[in-house]
This record gives C-alpha cells, structure tokens and sequence, in this order.
C-alpha cells in the first residue's frame, strides 16, 4: 500500500499546474492533502469526485484558509471531520479515516508565526493531537498519522539550524513536542530507512530557496511502533513541483 502527503498551498491553485495528472499516475492508495484553501463547493468537478476514487474535504470556516483533503482507493469504514475541540476544528486541520485494520489521519498542524498566542495554540493543538492519538492506539489497529507538522524535528531537518534556533518551526518547545511523540507511540517512517541530512520537504518561494536545497523537513510520515516493521519505505518527492512544498510517501506491507 503506498500512502502520499503532500501540502498543495492551494487546491484550486495546483489543479492548474498538473495535480490531476499527479493525481492518477502517482500510484497511492490514500493520498493526503493540507492547505487545500477552498472549501468543497468551491472547487471543479474533476477535483470534487475524479474516477476511480473516494474524496473527504475538511475546510476552515475562514475562506481561503488551512483545510485537508484525502484521496482514497478504497471507501474508509468511518470518517472523522476534526479532532472534536471546536477551537481546532473551525481551521479545518483533520481527517481521520478508519479501515478494517488501520486508521488513517491526515492534519494540517499550526504554524506559530504570528506571535506567542499562536504559539501557544500550535501547542495546545499537538496535546489535542496526542490526546487522539492514544485513544486510537487502545483499539489495536495501525494508527498511520501525515501531515505539514510545521516543525523540524532536529538540526538534521533544516538547512540552517543556527539561523533558526529563534524562529518558530524550530524552537526549543516545538521541537521537545516532537520528542514526546516518537515517545509516546510514534515512529517517524523517513528516519527509518535515511539518516542523511540534506532532504527537506519545503522552500521558501520569496529567496528561491529550493534551487540551492535551502530547506526544511516539516513533512512526515509516522507510524505506531508496534507497526513500524510492516513498513517497506519512505521518501520525499522532491521532482514534483506546484507548491513550495513536495510530496512526501511510505510504503507499507499487510496490516
């Protein structure tokens, strides 16, 4: 099964650079968008209902704002439209869909940068994040999490570690958020099969920072432990243009 992530920052705005080619010749099972921009109603027929796949929308109150979006082979069992806190879920920053034998989320998390109440949400949406996480973990099926983290994880992550130290996406408190996950149950999937630096997943468009590779590793795959050996791979799509992020991918066995 191979799953793909990928922020488009802007659904409608991809649409016209090829993301219906993408769409049907990138080989997912699931495909998982964030920062969709639009709500359902504002988008094409083609984006809304393609052939051969199931679509789930999940947009921000706020128009032109946040929102996911996943693509599906096969129809989920349950769909979940937020993590059930209102604060949260007026962005549109979650999908949960449930199968047989996983369950599939696709967030959108905050970014802190508009000053320390921002901050203090991003975090707050991590514990709620955390808090779900666990609730599925106790049904015993593969929980599969995606998404624009908004956070590098460790120096590794981005190009300029020094430079950024102060700067939110890689503060001291978003960062140790990150170390509670993968303490708590969670595997990051790229970090399994590469430990180089050098593979980001997003650029900043204003200094044409992704033809130097001038970048960040915000963008992950991660996966419960106990699961982390069905996994078969995980990469970036970094030939893939249209946003300033790229895709990312895992491939994973029988669950």
């Amino acid at each position: 099964m191979k799953l793909i992530s990928w922020n488009v920052n802007g659904l409608r705005a991809v649409e016209k650079k090829g993301f219906l080619d993408f769409l049907h010749t990138c080989g997912a099972d699931i495909l998982a968008l964030q920062e969709t921009k639009a709500m359902a109603e504002q988008l094409s027929e083609t984006l809304r209902a393609p052939t051969g796949w199931h679509t789930y929308f999940c947009s921000a109150e706020r128009k032109g704002y946040s929102g996911v979006a996943v693509y599906a082979k096969e129809k989920p069992m349950n769909v979940w439209y937020g993590l059930g806190e209102e604060e949260f879920d007026r962005e549109g920053r979650t999908l949960i869909l449930e199968y047989p034998d996983f369950f599939f989320i696709n967030i959108y998390y905050p970014n802190g940068g508009q000053g320390p109440e921002r901050i203090d949400f991003k975090l707050r949406f991590y514990d709620c994040f955390l808090q779900k996480s666990k609730e599925l973990f106790k049904t015993g099926k593969t929980v599969i999490v995606c998404g624009d983290v908004n956070t590098a994880h460790q120096a590794i992550d981005l190009a300029r570690p020094k430079e950024n130290e102060k700067n939110t996406g890689f503060l001291p408190e978003e960062r140790a958020w990150l170390d509670r996950f993968f303490s708590e149950g969670f595997v990051d999937t790229f970090r399994q099969f590469n430990k180089e630096g050098g593979h980001y997943s997003w650029w900043d468009y204003k200094t044409g920072a992704r033809k130097r590779n001038v970048g960040w590793r915000i963008d992950y795959f991660m996966i419960d432990e106990k699961s982390a050996g069905k996994l078969k791979g995980a990469g970036m799509m970094s030939e893939v243009m249209g946003s300033d992020h790229c895709p990312i991918w895992i491939e994973v066995g029988d669950l």
